[in-house]
């Protein structure tokens, strides 16, 4: 008889969660660092979780393969909506545990999490854009059901939740296209292209040119309509702040939307010259910027502008 797994406390899980986060995105660590612990340990499971299994599924050989591990994260979605106890187990058990404290602990929809996957399949599956509407709804289900999973555990005015909830989707949407847009060399090396088909031709540049990493003057045009959708996702993204329930969360939310702001702002200061060399800002300089963003977001919320209704 296989002896059973030694008991996982709670506090071992989350510290599996919070390595991991540190490990894969250093942005979004130290952006988290404002936040209370449990906050904190509740965004490293939901981190983790995503992370995960964009990685099981990056790493699969084979269709086959892909559908396993997408099954396997339904099942440990299963696992912490139920009693955080099965689930697909093994090495996995400390994220089922944690994910499952999590979504009971702030009330976090599973439907966010299933959009999740539902977006890991859409990004198996489908390497073009034909639209640039088909591109913002997996926008929505790559970034923006994290930020509304985010605005759950932070905590918001919940009579204006609409609001809240739309400001959130168009800051994960502003985030996801600064990632397409610093990403364009990457993913057209592994054969996909996620600017838009009916984008490249207003602006006359083709399929071919982007593969061959050409960089004209259409390319910087392209690019330029991107940045403009981005920074305006960003200004509108902007609203969440002063619904937010506490400076520390504001300080978080801030953090993670300017820090990606300022990555946006890299790339327009090369002339969308992305080809040449990855756009990442030095690390000293993101946590200067990061300080600064911090201490903007934790003004009180009636310094956004008019107090909130």
């Amino acid at each position: 008889m296989t002896a059973a797994p030694p008991a996982l406390s709670l506090q071992a899980a989350y510290e599996e969660c919070r390595a991991f986060t540190r490990k894969r995105a250093t942005n979004f660590y130290y952006a988290f660092a404002s936040l209370p612990r449990a906050k904190r340990n509740a965004i490293y499971a939901t981190y983790a979780f995503a992370g995960t299994v964009d990685d099981a599924v990056d790493d699969a050989g084979g269709e086959a393969a892909h559908v396993e591990q997408l099954a396997a994260a339904r099942r440990l979605l299963d696992a912490a909506y139920g009693d955080g106890a099965a689930g697909d187990g093994g090495d996995r058990r400390w994220l089922t545990a944690a994910l499952s404290d999590a979504v009971r602990r702030y009330a976090i929809p599973r439907a966010y999490f299933d959009d999740l996957i539902a977006g890991m399949e859409q990004d198996l599956s489908q390497t073009r854009y034909t639209s640039y509407a088909e591109l913002e709804q997996y926008c929505y289900r790559a970034a923006s059901v994290i930020g509304l999973i985010c605005i759950e555990i932070f905590g918001y005015d919940r009579a204006r939740r609409d609001e809240a909830v739309a400001a959130a989707v168009d800051m994960g949407k502003a985030l996801q296209l600064t990632n397409i847009m610093r990403d364009v060399r990457e993913d057209a090396e592994r054969g996909r292209i996620y600017l838009a088909l009916e984008d490249l031709a207003t602006f006359g540049y083709d399929e071919a040119a982007l593969l061959s990493f050409s960089y004209s003057d259409a390319f910087k045009l392209l690019m330029a309509e991107y940045g403009t959708r981005a920074n305006a996702f960003y200004e509108s993204g902007e609203r969440l702040l002063p619904l937010l329930d506490s400076a520390r969360s504001r300080m978080c939310c801030n953090g993670l939307q300017g820090v990606y702001r300022s990555i946006l702002e890299e790339i327009i200061r090369r002339d969308y010259d992305v080809y040449s060399g990855r756009v990442s800002p030095s690390k000293a300089g993101r946590l200067v910027r990061l300080f600064r963003l911090w201490m903007s977001g934790a003004r009180p919320r009636w310094a956004y502008g008019s107090p909130p209704a």
